[in-house]
């Protein structure tokens, strides 16, 4: 079992930033792909970015070229940097982690709010 535990969301006005970090424990060898997910009220959990073991990244078309998505494989953990928030990035932001695509792992999740 991996466990995943989220932090560093809040309130934020339009145009500024947060960064979120994700530590993970357990059973860390059992995983080699970490992403952020979020979920707006009332929509479905959407992909924001992914990382593999080797730092190859891949991010949603709505955050391209605003966040950044990093991890230090020697502290298991994941960071998620948001810049130049919208008031349309709102939402509870997910840690997840897998193998092979698959994200059998996922954090309680953080409230991310932007205010106009």
């Amino acid at each position: 079992q991996v466990q995943l535990v989220e932090s560093g969301g809040g309130l934020v006005q339009a145009g500024g930033s947060l960064r979120l970090p994700c530590a993970a424990s357990g059973s860390t060898f059992s995983i080699n792909v970490m992403a952020w997910y979020r979920q707006a009220p009332g929509k479905q959990r959407e992909f924001v970015a992914v990382i593999s073991s080797c730092r190859s990244t891949n991010y949603a078309d709505s955050v391209k070229g605003r966040f950044t998505i990093s991890r230090d494989n020697a502290k298991n953990t994941v960071c998620l940097q948001m810049n130049s928030l919208k008031p349309e990035d709102t939402a509870v932001y997910y840690c997840a982690a897998g193998r092979g695509g698959r994200f059998a792992y996922w954090g309680q999740g953080t409230q991310v709010t932007v205010s106009s």
